[in-house]
């Protein structure tokens, strides 16, 4: 007997965001579950099993085949360049990837020919950008807060990820450029799809079929690696 689906999902609001579309399909998972300790979470039908991990190593999970399919930001699958399949846009999690910096700061290039650093925790989406703009950056890799890089003279610009703006506008800081826009995505096993083609179709349309008539836009990037 086949053992279930495993998929991973990124710990936080996003995986609670895809748990409820599973549900949908009848294939949620016992009420409290999600805030059990548990590591492998069964859905109520059997058909999945859910492997909540940080949204940064989903798609580590997915390739490595230790897990069958995935949801992982648009992000994420930017900055690894990860050797999945990406069939499906979900259209939930919507969010921008931005340059930004205290009002008024010089863009793109600084004067006197300063190299300019960027702190941010998408170290190669942030050196492929530059590049493609023909922009020699410094990056600063930080894995908390970056909003803070500028204000204390650690950083010229960040490249960080947005939803509304609000915190870098309480911070004193403005966007300058948009790097990406980033939507949650199903990512596949490459090995998985090909060995349990049907139970991945069946789940493809499934998910398709409730996504499809949203009302979020579905946002592609607009920085191609």
């Amino acid at each position: 007997m086949k053992r279930p689906l495993r998929i991973a999902l990124p710990k936080g609001r996003m995986m609670d965001q895809a748990l409820a579309i599973w549900s949908r399909v009848g294939s949620g998972i016992e009420d409290g579950s999600a805030a059990s300790r548990r590591l492998i979470l069964p859905s109520a039908d059997g058909r999945f099993e859910f492997l909540p991990v940080k949204s940064q190593d989903v798609p580590s999970y997915v390739e490595a085949g230790v897990a069958d399919a995935g949801v992982a930001g648009y992000d994420v699958l930017l900055e690894h360049q990860s050797d999945v399949l990406q069939p499906l846009d979900l259209r939930f999690g919507g969010c921008r990837l931005v340059v930004a910096a205290p009002a008024g700061a010089v863009y793109p290039h600084l004067n006197g020919g300063t190299t300019p650093r960027v702190a941010t925790k998408y170290v190669e989406i942030t050196r492929r950008f530059f590049a493609g703009r023909g922009v020699q950056v410094d990056v600063v890799y930080l894995s908390g807060s970056v909003e803070i890089a500028p204000l204390l003279g650690m950083a010229h610009w960040i490249v960080d990820l947005v939803e509304t703006g609000r915190t870098l506008q309480e911070n004193g800081l403005e966007v300058l450029d948009t790097v990406a826009h980033s939507t949650a995505r199903l990512i596949v096993n490459r090995a998985s799809h090909k060995l349990r083609l049907e139970e991945h179709q069946r789940l493809i349309r499934e998910l398709d079929a409730l996504t499809r008539d949203t009302q979020a836009p579905s946002l592609t990037g607009t920085f191609q690696s």
